[in-house]
């Protein structure tokens, strides 16, 4: 498996593990998107990754010693350039029962899967065993004798109705599992506030009618920044909120700010999608096989243009909802190229809640009042930008209720 490479030479950062019951992955910091290559070798046991034109630039971490699958890492230089890395098993892989893949669409990560192929079909078949119920559900109900049967039968196909017409919002906390984030004098972890204040906003999504929260990661562990996209798009999302606590050199610095995407990370993102026809034509919802390049070009521009003039609309409202809470550290919106905020077709925005670095913010952060304020002021912005902009089908109105 490989992609293509660049001439400069590519620094191996870290590397962080994440296993659950039916995966293990592992995830490598990387200073550029590398072309590498994964396999496994026998007597030993071995997976080995070699990485084109690479070196580390620290250690690597080592698994813990309760981890299911490895021993420990070892690395090595290959070909004077290149190089590999070599997990040692506690078993021996076999890809009857495991698929292996790796993703380096991320410039900033290299990732590994080691997927269960029985927990992934058990999980398709859930997927399907759910369908039918939901598929069920959406059936005229049948003529039975007894009317308070019948009257129930109604009132469960109009309840999945409605929830079948929320507006969704994807909530992303910062970071998790072994990406901390930043740290603050007194050691607080950014991922730890980031996903309380997004729990207690999914809280408030959750209970205000005609809305519906996702949360993009829903415990301690680390999600890659492209996964996180695909996550809100899955759940087809109406807005992606990103929350986060930012951190500077100097402790003084204080305050929150909100970010929408800059033009030229929006460049960036549109050249990749075009130079894939079928994820571009699913965004666009036109099939571009018999299109010229310039017309999906245009049509790709259409769909990311209104994104990105939501995101700044929806932004400045949050901003607004800020001003009784919290310092601001920029009393604009600030544009950026930060990966999470690329979705061409989802209005999305990264909000900097405070400065984890300033001891007097780190403290705030910790506070549950505080935490409290801030996902009150994030769900009033968003609110507010759902009520007030032009409303594109009948969710809107249940707003109100």
């Amino acid at each position: 498996m490989s992609v293509s490479g660049y001439a400069q030479q590519i620094n191996v950062n870290s590397l962080r593990y994440t296993t659950n019951p039916s995966q293990n992955q592992i995830t490598f910091e990387v200073t550029s998107s590398p072309q590498h290559r994964v396999f496994v070798m026998d007597n030993p046991s071995r997976l080995v990754i070699d990485i084109k034109n690479a070196q580390l630039d620290h250690s690597l971490n080592q698994p813990s010693a309760a981890h299911p699958l490895f021993t420990r890492v070892r690395s090595g230089i290959k070909n004077n350039t290149d190089l590999r890395v070599v997990f040692d098993l506690k078993t021996p892989i076999s890809l009857k029962k495991l698929t292996l893949s790796s993703d380096n669409s991320d410039s900033h990560h290299l990732v590994i899967d080691l997927l269960d192929k029985d927990s992934v079909a058990a999980t398709k078949n859930e997927d399907k065993e759910v369908a039918k119920i939901v598929a069920s559900l959406s059936l005229e109900p049948k003529m039975v004798e007894t009317t308070a049967v019948e009257t129930k039968a109604v009132a469960v196909k109009s309840t999945e109705s409605t929830r079948a017409n929320r507006i969704v919002i994807a909530i992303d906390p910062g970071h998790g599992g072994d990406d901390p984030g930043a740290h603050g004098p007194h050691g607080t972890e950014e991922k730890k506030v980031t996903f309380a204040m997004a729990k207690k906003l999914e809280a408030l999504i959750n209970a205000q009618p005609g809305m519906k929260a996702v949360m993009v990661r829903k415990g301690d562990y680390y999600v890659g920044l492209r996964d996180r996209m695909k996550i809100a798009r899955t759940a087809k999302a109406d807005l992606f909120v990103s929350i986060h606590a930012d951190a500077f050199q100097d402790s003084e610095v204080k305050g929150a700010s909100v970010y929408t995407l800059s033009t030229s990370g929006a460049s960036s993102e549109a050249a990749r999608w075009l130079a894939d026809s079928a994820n571009a034509s699913d965004l666009v919802g036109v099939s571009l096989n018999d299109k010229e390049d310039v017309l999906a070009s245009v049509l790709l521009d259409l769909s990311q243009t209104a994104t990105q003039e939501a995101s700044v609309n929806v932004a400045n409202h949050v901003l607004k909802s800020f001003d009784n809470i919290s310092e601001l550290h920029k009393d604009s919106v600030q544009k950026a190229g930060f990966l999470v905020l690329k979705s061409p077709d989802i209005p999305s925005i990264l909000v900097e809640t405070a400065f984890i670095s300033n001891a007097s913010e780190e403290q705030n952060l910790l506070s549950n009042q505080y935490q409290s304020k801030v996902a009150s002021a994030i769900f009033k912005g968003v609110l507010s930008y759902f009520r007030q902009s032009s409303p594109v089908d009948n969710r809107i109105a249940a707003l109100d209720l």
